[in-house]
């Protein structure tokens, strides 16, 4: 019922005094800036509460993204919160306070407190507040403000990293320090913007061709050239490191390419596996001028080092076993050395001018420690979400750049350029033998219990029955459980054990349509590409993992040729840990617009998959 309409009923009821006194203080609200027909309420902690069946939800949502986190999604209210980094992001992409401000006042019930909206305009003031630039051959720490100086001169962690103080307000730093003072700076909650430029690196020519091998029509899409010119900032040392994110199947590798066509010079690119090293090499020969002389593979089976060299975080990260008594000496070092890490060598084996993170979010921490000593490089991280479950975004922040361009999942599926999906949960009773079991079990060991519950069997087999014509993917955490899958339903397995040679065979055979049923590990999270994938079914997962939950989605995003609806099933176990996992990896994916259909495992019986006629009639 409209507000208006709502006060007239109660006024015309006058024995009902005390609802009148109430819409008497409604009406004082309103007068003070009280709109109850707003979803949010922003509240003294920087909490916003969000109502999901509000009919300005979606909007409201959208604008919270870009600057805000979520932290708990359940059915009617969601729980976002406003963070200095959260903040210092949006700064970097553009975003100011008064558009932030107005955001929140807009779909707000009540007045922003106040000390909110003064820790907006503080934080997002903080972020470039402090500059790193050259001048007379100097790097130096510079802020317009001396008492800030001051201040930063009496902290312990900056203090060391300093030359010496050049004026009131500049310091000059060795420039091998730049990556740690960035550090620093952030923690202490003044990040600085990096305007000290990049060497150009061995120029190396690169053109995107305009008709791929394949004899396709090749141009970029809008977002992945915004994305790239955002990133390349026409050269200046305003940009030339940072992360863009977008999702899986939205073509972050094609962003990287015209990165590198933009930089015209040698690359060195990071990689979560092999698999995904021998896709950037497929995408280079078909998409740009590059021969297979200039392209390098740097993995467990090749150690090629080329003008383009493309390698793994696991190769970059082996270390060979330590002889008897080294291991004290290793620890006490505080970066990585070549004696522990041999392959880090890989960073300074070419004058590289770009180097390229894919899937930023994996990242592992020594690489971040090798990032540090690096930053003179442009530097490009592709993600499809800035969500870390060791807590190091932060670190993601300092040594890789900010966030430089995001495009909400959504959007982007409107456009038609990632899948139409339908996300469900379903929810899965123990036995009754199972529950006790369960019970009973010791904490550590409760999870996988209930994530391998025997019941998701019978489940898994209705799916498929329901999906007989569609390409499926059976994605899970346990291999005991995906073993007994595989056998269950007559199709291959893909684990880290399979070798690379027959893990590519299996992929080709699903992208040419030879097999239609293909059971994952978890190495089918990160850059596997099979675009006809329209129906992915996770059995288990990696505990309440966010990012995890995002790139399993993202295997069935690819816009499919024959226009069918994406389908993403989570089977859980009701009333346990499982389902609490569930919830935690659901966020991002919430964030992002994605709604989780609930399903009982009785009701699936009835339950029929929409097809993309009947999910576009919803829309309009």
């Amino acid at each position: 019922m409209p507000p208006n309409q709502f006060y007239n009923q109660l006024y015309s009821t006058r024995r009902h005094v005390g609802l009148l006194s109430h819409v008497h203080a409604l009406i004082r609200f309103r007068m003070k800036g009280y709109r109850p027909e707003n979803p949010l309420i922003v509240q003294s902690d920087r909490s916003i509460l969000l109502e999901v069946d509000n009919p300005l939800y979606a909007e409201a949502r959208d604008a919270l993204v870009r600057f805000a986190e979520l932290e708990k999604s359940p059915e009617y209210v969601h729980t976002y919160r406003v963070s200095p980094l959260s903040l210092w992001n949006a700064a970097a992409a553009g975003l100011g306070a008064d558009e932030v401000i107005r955001d929140l006042e807009r779909f707000s019930k009540y007045p922003l407190p106040d000390n909110v909206r003064a820790d907006i305009y503080e934080a997002i003031r903080r972020y470039g507040r402090i500059k790193l630039v050259m001048e007379g051959g100097r790097m130096l720490v510079v802020t317009d403000d001396v008492a800030l100086a001051e201040e930063l001169l009496r902290q312990r962690t900056f203090a060391p990293l300093i030359r010496g103080r050049v004026y009131p307000n500049q310091f000059e730093i060795d420039p091998a320090q730049r990556g740690h003072v960035k550090r620093v700076l952030t923690q202490l909650g003044y990040p600085a913007e990096d305007l000290a430029g990049y060497v150009e690196g061995t120029h190396l020519s690169i053109q995107l061709r305009e008709v791929t091998l394949s004899g396709e029509p090749f141009v970029l899409r809008h977002y992945q050239q915004e994305a790239a010119e955002v990133f390349w900032a026409q050269g200046s040392a305003a940009g030339g490191s940072g992360v863009i994110v977008l999702p899986c199947g939205a073509g972050k590798t094609i962003v990287g390419l015209a990165a590198m066509a933009k930089a015209q010079c040698a690359t060195l690119i990071l990689t979560p596996n092999t698999v995904a090293v021998r896709q950037w090499i497929r995408e280079m020969l078909d998409k740009t001028t590059l021969t297979e002389d200039q392209i390098g593979e740097y993995s467990g089976l090749k150690k090629q080092i080329r003008p383009v060299t493309i390698c793994t975080y696991q190769v970059l990260t082996h270390r060979p076993r330590r002889r008897k008594g080294e291991a004290s000496t290793i620890a006490r070092r505080a970066l990585p050395s070549l004696e522990e890490y041999p392959h880090m060598a890989l960073f300074n084996s070419m004058n590289w001018g770009l180097i390229i993170y894919d899937e930023v979010h994996l990242l592992p921490a020594p690489v971040f420690r090798m990032t540090a000593e690096i930053q003179a490089r442009r530097r490009l991280g592709l993600t499809a979400t800035l969500v870390r479950e060791d807590g190091l975004e932060e670190d993601v922040f300092s040594l890789i750049g900010p966030k430089r361009y995001d495009v909400p999942w959504k959007d982007l599926e409107r456009q038609g350029w990632i899948a139409n999906a339908e996300c469900h949960e379903i929810r899965i009773a123990l036995d009754e033998d199972s529950r006790m079991e369960y019970a009973v079990a010791e904490e550590e060991h409760k999870y996988r219990f209930a994530a391998t519950n025997p019941r998701k069997l019978e489940v898994l087999s209705l799916l498929l029955e329901k999906h007989k014509a569609d390409s499926v993917l059976i994605i899970g955490q346990f291999i005991p459980q995906l073993e007994a899958i595989a056998q269950r339903i007559h199709a291959p397995l893909i684990t880290g054990e399979t070798p690379i040679g027959q893990r590519e065979k299996l992929l080709a055979q699903f992208r040419e349509g030879e097999i239609t049923r293909l059971v994952l590990s978890k190495v089918g999270n990160f850059s596997i590409d099979l675009p006809d994938a329209n129906v992915l079914i996770q059995v288990s997962g990696m505990f309440g993992s966010r990012q995890e939950e995002a790139q399993r989605l993202g295997r069935v995003l690819r816009p499919k040729r024959n226009g069918l609806l994406a389908h993403f099933y989570s089977l859980v176990s009701r009333d346990t840990l499982d389902q609490e996992f569930a919830a935690r990896r659901q966020l991002f994916l919430t964030e992002q617009g994605y709604h989780y259909n609930i399903l009982y495992e009785d009701e699936l019986p009835g339950f029929t998959p929409a097809a993309i006629a009947t999910y576009a009639r919803h829309l309009q």
